[in-house]
This record gives structure tokens, sequence and C-alpha cells, in this order.
């Protein structure tokens, strides 16, 4: 599906499900909902978003890591 600008001359792209059973097509609410949710928690919490990524590439290769306690801390 695409849209037209003011001018209704050019043609300008909706947003498109990049991956999955729905490749191609226009996204759910619900879809749009979830990807503007996860975008405002990792722009609120950086330092955990950092922290999960230098603790998944610590991670020798095939490991599940455990949850996180009260006790452990970020670093």
């Amino acid at each position: 599906m695409s849209r037209s600008n003011s001018a209704g001359s050019v043609p300008l792209p909706g947003p498109v499900m990049r991956a999955g059973k729905r490749k191609g097509q226009d996204p759910s609410v619900a879809s749009i909902y979830r990807a503007l949710a996860e975008h405002a928690k990792r722009e609120a919490y950086p330092e955990a978003v950092e922290a999960a990524h230098a603790d998944f590439a610590a991670l020798p290769a095939g490991e599940v890591p455990k949850p996180r306690t009260e006790s452990q801390p970020v670093r």
C-alpha cells in the first residue's frame, strides 16, 4: 500500500512488515504499538540495553543466559 503526499503526485511508502508470515504487508495496529513501546523502552533505559548486549557478546556459543537477580549489579 502506498500513500500520496498532499499534492497527490509522489507516492510515499507506508510501513511494511519485513519478516514473518505477513512479510510484505501493512503491519497491524498491535505491531506498530509493540515497535513504538520497544523503542521507548530502549530510549528510556540505554544502560540496560548496553548491559544486555555486553552479556550476550560475552557468552560462549550456544549458551543460554540466566536471569539476573536483585543482588547482581548491572555492569
